[in-house]
């Protein structure tokens, strides 16, 4: 860890109790900052789905949620510090209206230096002993509870919360040198990450708080997260192909890409540190030891065809090792993690298996620049999904799932054109924008890419465009719906490029997603707040007001209009029963089943829980229970049993890491099998119904 950025900011922690007035602010709104700040005041004020006036009313929401925003927890400030901060609880509108953002910035200002206090008062704690034999609690969640009433009470929460990551080390087989070891780097990681945020940064953070105190789903996008966002939309980049984090104080090679410039070259490999970064040979070269992954992403991307020459420092050398020189030639990179893919599933056995196929879709992706200049080879989830069709259908596959899990959205004219994808022609989904006029999204093009059996698989985090599709397929009967509940989120967002507007040569304002319209069914009710519900229901730990739409304090509500002209198909309702049936009785003494309901039970369970125990016999009686559970879950499969070893991500070393997430890929998915044999249920009532049908006939 850099000493002189630790001896910074315990300068700043120390320093503050008696000299906070005197501290000059590190950070500092910006002219560009003002401009942006009003230019998207006069956009949200008057274009909105659910506009609201920018008034003193608004001023004490956006006050409150920046607070929310930058310490969730309430361990940070204390209501000393709230009440100081009273002035600005209704002069924040004024602040955007005038672009004078110096109240926001002052309010940053004394969470840096409480965060550098805590840190540096937690790094203190590891010098002393703790008793674990005291009745003592540290509690869960903090979200709703009231500020620490001053400093004294702030740091018992901290001793708390210390004391709780020394025990799970202890319970963990660690020593008391590993665990200062370890909590040491824990908290100078988190003190040197805090010195790290930008004046931008905190610009974003008070205008989401403006954004969200709105709508739940409105946010302000910075330059670098609006190219992040465009990237995501159109699964490519120009770079060298290598995943990149910040561990310590270096950015490490995470893993590379097949078949980017990194992994041609042969000479970058995970763990590889990167320690220098130039444009060309003959550039200065620019040390990112200890800068943001951010930064040093902006510094190694760039013009297809072009280089870029990297200081690396290799995987298994120290930190004074022999550094390599290596320059690789910028190229397109094509994020397939993100792209649909596709699988076949066996059900059954011998003469009667089935084969069902299964794509699986993680966002609604679109590029959205190539389809505007024409590009005839542009990327769509749309076009990608008919792809995968064709060829699971020359594969002679029975059945179809569409896995929309954890699919949080994306682009609403490709969820039309994928919804299209299974139905003939007809509407998809009703627009009604803040006049109240209404607008129907309907599939034009004659003729399904899929007429068979089908299911959609979504679960709490399946939301937006994934309820779009999934709703109509549910309406129209084309498809069963199996797994949770979605998110709730019936609201359509526009993507405002404030530079655009302003006409900037050069990026400076960022882009506002702003919500534009409310998004119904075709049979006229809206999945806003109530989700899609399946039409078989897997277990669930997920289905409270914690998380989804109805999570949020100001959720636009649910309503209904007129349904939209469409035929919906009684074929799959008609069998609806029996399917369920089946799926009981075959769930019922499945081992893979009564794993998860224990596992939604213990979930459950601690959501109830308010707080952890801090003493280490009932602690240890706890963990042991868990433990006990899992290893003889793991004896069953044949595998070694997980146990805790009280670290957080990025503390384990990185092969650890990917072995785990590896291990975790190729984990039995058995709520994916369950579905498949449900398709294949379906197949079999349907033929069943159809051939009773023709018997009938005269």
């Amino acid at each position: 860890m850099n000493k002189r950025l630790i001896g910074a900011l315990l300068a700043i922690a120390f320093g503050t109790a008696s000299h906070a007035a005197d501290t000059p602010p590190r950070l500092s709104p910006t002219p560009e900052h003002a401009q942006a700040a009003y230019l998207g005041s006069m956009f949200l004020s008057r274009y909105h789905y659910a506009v609201q006036p920018l008034d003193d009313a608004l001023s004490a929401k956006i006050f409150e949620r920046y607070l929310k925003n930058l310490d969730p927890e309430h361990l940070y400030f204390t209501q000393a510090d709230i009440d100081s901060f009273a002035d600005a609880r209704t002069r924040l509108d004024d602040a955007i209206l005038q672009g004078e953002l110096g109240a926001p910035f002052a309010i940053f200002q004394r969470f840096e230096q409480r965060a550098a206090q805590r840190m540096g008062y937690a790094r203190e704690l590891l010098g002393r002993d703790f008793d674990f034999s005291l009745a003592e609690n540290y509690p869960l969640d903090r979200s709703k509870a009231p500020w620490p009433r001053d400093d004294a009470e702030a740091q018992d929460l901290w001793r708390k919360r210390v004391k709780n990551d020394w025990l799970r080390l202890r319970l963990a087989g660690k020593t008391p040198e590993a665990i200062r070891e370890t909590l040491g780097k824990r908290y100078d990681n988190a003190l040197a990450r805090s010195l790290k945020v930008r004046s931008d940064d905190v610009f974003q953070t008070f205008m989401n708080a403006y954004a969200g105190s709105i709508e739940p789903h409105t946010s302000y996008l910075g330059r670098g997260s609006a190219d992040s966002f465009d990237i995501a939309m159109r699964l490519s980049l120009v770079g060298i192909g290598a995943v990149l984090q910040e561990r310590d104080e270096y950015i490490t090679i995470r893993e590379l890409t097949p078949g980017g410039p990194a992994a041609r070259s042969g000479k970058l490999a995970p763990g590889d540190r990167i320690v220098g970064v130039a444009q060309a040979e003959s550039d200065p070269v620019t040390d990112v030891v200890g800068a943001r992954v951010d930064e040093v992403v902006k510094l190694v991307r760039g013009t297809k065809d072009t280089p870029v020459v990297l200081n690396v420092l290799p995987a298994d050398a120290g930190p004074d090792g022999r550094q390599t020189r290596v320059t690789l030639v910028r190229d397109t990179i094509r994020l397939e993690e993100q792209a649909a893919r596709k699988s076949v599933i066996p059900i059954g056995t011998g003469t009667s298996t089935r084969r069902i196929g299964v794509i699986t879709l993680p966002t609604f992706y679109e590029d959205f620049e190539g389809r505007r200049q024409g590009d005839k080879n542009y990327r769509s989830a749309s076009r990608d999904v008919a792809r995968l069709v064709a060829e699971l259908k020359t594969e002679r596959v029975d059945g179809l799932i569409l896995d929309l899990r954890n699919n949080g959205g994306g682009s609403l004219r490709e969820a039309v054109d994928l919804t299209g994808l299974f139905i003939d022609t007809g509407p998809v989904v009703q627009q009604r924008r803040a006049d109240g006029k209404i607008e129907v999204e309907s599939d034009q093009n004659a003729g399904a890419a899929w007429n068979g059996p089908m299911a959609v698989m979504i679960n709490r985090s399946s939301a937006s465009a994934s309820e779009i599709l999934a709703a109509a397929l549910q309406d129209y009967g084309r498809a069963l719906i199996i797994g949770e509940p979605s998110f709730g989120k019936g609201t359509v967002q526009s993507l405002i490029n404030l530079d655009q507007v302003a006409k900037n040569d050069t990026p400076k304002f960022g882009e506002l997603k702003m919500t534009v319209a409310q998004f119904f069914r075709v049979n006229g009710g809206t999945t806003q707040l109530k989700g899609v519900t399946p039409d078989i229901r897997f277990p669930s730990a997920f289905e409270s007001d914690e998380f989804g739409e109805t999570a949020f304090d100001n959720a636009l509500p649910w309503r209904q209009i007129d349904a939209a002209a469409y035929r919906p198909a009684d074929e799959i309702r008609a069998i609806l029963p029996a399917l369920q049936q089946r799926h009981t009785s075959r769930t019922a003494g499945d081992k893979g089943f009564a794993h998860l309901r224990e596992d939604v039970a213990e979930i459950l369970k601690l959501k109830d829980q308010r707080s952890l125990s801090l003493q280490e016999a009932e602690r240890k009686r706890e963990k042991d229970a868990r433990e006990t559970r899992l290893k003889a879950r793991a004896v069953e499969a044949g595998a070694a049993g997980p146990g805790d070893d009280g670290l957080q991500s990025g503390e384990r070393s990185l092969s650890a890491e990917l072995a785990s997430e590896k291990a975790a890929k190729a984990r039995k998915d058995i709520l994916l099998e369950e579905t498949a044999r449900i398709v294949g249920d379906e197949i079999e009532l349907i033929d069943s119904r159809s051939r009773s049908e023709t018997a009938a006939r005269p």
